[in-house]
């Protein structure tokens, strides 16, 4: 398994989660990670991601609320989602981006109730 996602489950409104995702040595790079979510019915989006340059990118729904981060020496990123909303009710996925491809996780499930 090359990316592992972990940490979703079912919280409510306002709370918090921490998802995490374990990358082989092979595809993580520091400035290639990220978290899509994809909600029933929707289409897979960015949620927040490591840019080139060392910057991050979030979606603007989720701004001032999510927090991408990285642990280079182990290889892991992570996702802190804070006040969370039924809205981000999706399943999340790890992504990795190096040498040209993309590389996906089997996702992680949030659910958020009201």
């Amino acid at each position: 398994v090359q990316l592992q996602a972990s940490g979703g489950g079912l919280v409510q409104a306002g709370g918090s989660l921490r998802l995490s995702c374990a990358a082989s040595r092979r595809i993580f790079s520091e400035n290639g990670m990220g978290w899509y979510r994809q909600a029933l019915g929707k289409q897979r989006e960015l949620v927040a991601a490591f840019t080139y340059g060392g910057s991050t990118n979030y979606a603007d729904s989720v701004k001032g609320r999510f927090t991408i981060s990285r642990d280079n020496e182990n290889l892991t990123v992570y996702l802190q989602m804070n006040s969370l909303k039924p809205e981000d009710t999706a399943v999340y996925y790890c992504r990795a981006f190096r040498g040209g491809n993309y590389y996906w996780g089997r996702g992680t499930q949030v659910t958020v109730s009201s």
